[in-house]
């Protein structure tokens, strides 16, 4: 991986890490668990709720089976990314942003026992700002796996970049 790799697939996890966190604090600050205030009456509110199970509240108090999950999700991206198999921008952005979704809500399962959610459409589990980079994140490397360069590797890369998508910051010579 290049650094230039490197340093987008830290930013953008960090960004994430660090955007899930505050949120998360600035409600645990702001609201009592079960409180709800609205954002956009009738469509969008913030409720805090304390969930200790997985998505859409399954498996309850199992903590540290997540915490396990979280850790082997964190060495698969590890190695995918380290073998140099996510060189495509789609692929390493998707997987940054379920490294960055996996680690803000692990945080939050290591140090307080539960996942602070608070975004609230009312039809929807509530469900906060790492859950959303782990879903966009999961559809990223999905369209990715279906549709990536590699999936058709008799594909010609685009002129100016270096056969992967990155911008190589050198046009084409002219025919």
């Amino acid at each position: 991986m290049t650094h230039r790799r490197a340093v987008f697939f830290a930013a953008t996890a960090g960004a994430v890490i660090v955007a899930d966190q505050v949120t998360k604090a600035l409600i645990r600050h702001s609201l009592d668990v079960g409180e709800s205030v609205p954002v956009i009456d009738g469509i969008l509110w913030f409720t805090r709720v304390q969930n200790t199970g997985g998505a859409f509240g399954v498996m309850q108090g199992r903590r540290w089976i997540f915490v396990g999950l979280a850790l082997a999700v964190l060495t698969a991206i590890w190695w995918v990314v380290r073998r140099g198999r996510a060189e495509q921008p789609l692929a390493l952005l998707g997987l940054a942003l379920i490294a960055g979704g996996t680690v803000g809500n692990v945080l939050d399962r290591v140090v307080a026992g539960s996942v602070t959610d608070f975004i609230d459409f009312g039809w929807f589990p509530v469900f906060n700002v790492a859950d959303m980079a782990l879903d966009i994140g999961v559809a990223l490397v999905v369209v990715w796996l279906l549709f990536g360069q590699h999936a058709a590797p008799e594909a010609a890369p685009e002129a100016g970049a270096d056969g992967d998508g990155w911008s190589a910051g050198v046009e084409a010579p002219s025919p």
